[in-house]
């Protein structure tokens, strides 16, 4: 009997070895699978939902749930042919974010001998590496304007914030907020419409003139 159970335990340990080196190969195979995944897929198109551009660009004062940054852009490319691109990029603040991503794949090089009028309307202004990202290009491609409206400040009252916001007015970035007027007019351009629908108008939401103000008013001290 002594002998079967000396037997038996060799055997017992061989299996769970066995299961424990399934088990990490497994494991090892997972995390193969997770790197060769891309950081962060960064989601471009023509139009956006309107349920995305009501909720992610009301220009509350408090944006609890609006993680993503929505970026509707307009490039206006002067040269012996002029040309006109639009389009929108989505992300979320905890990867890459819209505003690299345009430089990355948007607008990866500017072209000496063309100039580039660029127009974006954002959900929320820039964070500190994205506000200090679109300086450099800016300082790097002198034929490049850059114009930002946004319909929110992100974390507009941490000093760091200000003096990139600052750092962008500095390099020629102008940077303002949305209107209502502006609101209506991303409505009309770059949100979708139900097919086969005549266009919905464009809906002010409550407050949308005084979060305007309130913001314009805050834009101003910081640039000031």
């Amino acid at each position: 009997m002594a002998e079967a159970q000396e037997q038996e335990q060799p055997q017992a340990a061989q299996n769970s070895e066995k299961a424990e080196n399934a088990e990490n190969a497994e494991e090892s195979e997972e995390k193969k699978k997770l790197e060769e995944l891309p950081p962060f897929e960064i989601v471009t198109g023509e139009r956006l939902p309107a349920f995305f551009f009501k909720f992610q660009f009301k220009n509350v004062e408090y944006s609890s749930g609006r993680n993503k940054t929505f970026l509707c852009y307009i490039i206006e490319i002067q040269g012996k042919e002029s040309k006109t691109l639009k389009g929108y990029l989505e992300d979320e603040h905890a990867a890459a974010h819209a505003e690299d991503a345009f430089f990355n794949t948007i607008l990866p090089k500017c072209e000496s001998g063309l100039r580039y009028n660029v127009t974006w309307y954002v959900s929320s202004s820039p964070c500190v590496n994205c506000a200090n990202r679109i300086a450099k290009a800016l300082q790097k491609n002198k034929n490049l304007k850059l114009s930002i409206v946004v319909g929110r400040l992100f974390m507009w009252e941490e000093p760091e914030m200000q003096t990139a916001l600052k750092k962008l007015k500095a390099v020629g970035c102008k940077i303002r907020i949305m209107k209502p007027q502006d609101f209506e007019y991303v409505w009309q351009n770059f949100v979708e419409q139900e097919e086969g629908e005549e266009p919905k108008a464009f809906t002010p939401w409550e407050d949308i003139q005084e979060n305007f103000l309130y913001y314009e008013e805050k834009l101003a001290e910081v640039l000031k």
